[in-house]
């Protein structure tokens, strides 16, 4: 597989886009995935970050959305949060990405209020709408799995049934190894994906937290999941994830960490390209 960074590790550092995306190729970065609304940035910025990553070589693989109001009990959230996801999915097409790593929202009221089963229903059917539109651009959605108590998908049990449910090919797994850690997820278990996982993202914690570290500052066990991974066949990017570093003047530093350790941990079961 090839190794990738979310350029949001330099942007929540306050650099400016076209050094992040120079700085993530010479640091020997093979792919970038871009953290980027449609809807919020302008045509001089959505241009710049195809320019400058076909200038480089650096193929875009994946573009990250959060779109917590398609399980929104409001039919106007819902009608706008479809038509704001396939912006996303026409720039993936646009930046000739793979897919967009799709963060589906909550149960809302502790689940007391409105039935989990409606709002399961609810997110299956806008993601079957999003996925007819994503297989006419041929690109698909990796379904991000969170490790929250109330998060739709937070586990493999959940993730395989809600693709199941969908029954779309666009729509697919995206393999997060620190949420996997966080939800208490067995690497075995990840088998059970043989077909469905399309990307991966990688970063440490510190098994209690949402954390995003370098890999090495917490207590994840990488190779296990890296071994089970690598059986899965997958044709794609592992992209590290990092945010929040707390000390955003060292950013260039921690993303050069976080290169070298999982650099070290993909050679070691073989997983480079």
């Amino acid at each position: 597989m090839k190794l990738g960074l979310i350029n949001s590790a330099w942007a929540q550092a306050g650099r400016e886009t076209a050094w992040g995306i120079a700085k993530t190729k010479e640091l020997g970065f093979d792919t970038i995935d871009i953290f980027a609304d449609p809807l919020d940035i302008d045509i001089r910025e959505r241009r710049l970050i195809k320019r400058e990553c076909d200038r480089i070589g650096l193929p875009i693989v994946s573009i990250a959305c959060v779109a917590v109001g398609l399980v929104d009990f409001n039919p106007s959230v819902q009608r706008f949060s479809i038509d704001r996801v396939k912006a996303y999915l026409d720039l993936a097409y646009e930046y000739e990405a793979k897919n967009v790593l799709l963060v589906l929202g909550e149960y809302i009221w502790n689940q007391e209020v409105i039935p989990p089963a409606e709002q399961w229903r609810t997110a299956v059917q806008n993601c079957q709408r999003l996925a007819e539109h994503a297989e006419k651009l041929n690109v698909q959605i990796a379904l991000e799995l969170e490790p929250f108590a109330l998060s739709l998908v937070n586990n493999v049990d959940t993730m395989v049934r809600f693709i199941d449910d969908v029954g779309h090919p666009a729509v697919q797994a995206n393999i997060d190894v620190s949420h996997l850690c966080l939800s208490r997820v067995a690497p075995e278990e990840l088998r059970r994906l043989q077909g469905k996982a399309i990307h991966v993202h990688i970063s440490d914690c510190d098994g209690k937290r949402h954390g995003d570290l370098p890999p090495g500052r917490g207590v994840v066990e990488f190779v296990p999941y890296l071994r089970e991974i690598k059986a899965l066949g997958i044709d794609g990017s592992i992209s590290i994830e990092l945010e929040y570093s707390p000390e955003p003047e060292q950013i260039e530093a921690w993303v050069a960490e976080a290169y070298r350790e999982t650099k070290k941990l993909m050679s070691e079961v073989d997983l480079l390209d």
